[in-house]
């Protein structure tokens, strides 16, 4: 049985029954945060501000694209600008 953040994934714990839910290849996303691993101090303002819940803390942070709408809110956060936002279907 597949775990149920495979489908959906809590907002946060202040959204309760706010759910983030797997795009599954359909999304109206323009363009996408590519994060530079060696940019990133690992402060996790990315992972506290991102609204889908679709960044996963680590070594390196890994971005899952299954939930990401594309808003770029991990790219305006980032104090050291590691994350850039590419057109989607380039780099």
């Amino acid at each position: 049985m597949a775990h149920p953040w495979e489908e959906e994934r809590p907002v946060s714990a202040w959204h309760p029954g706010g759910l983030s839910r797997r795009n599954k290849g359909k999304t109206s996303r323009t363009h996408r945060p590519v994060l530079d691993a060696a940019k990133c101090i690992k402060c996790s303002f990315c992972w506290i501000y991102c609204p889908d819940v679709c960044i996963t803390r680590g070594d390196p942070y890994i971005i899952e694209y299954d939930y990401c709408k594309g808003c770029g809110v991990c790219a305006v956060e980032c104090p050291k600008e590691a994350i850039e936002m590419v057109r989607e279907g380039q780099g």
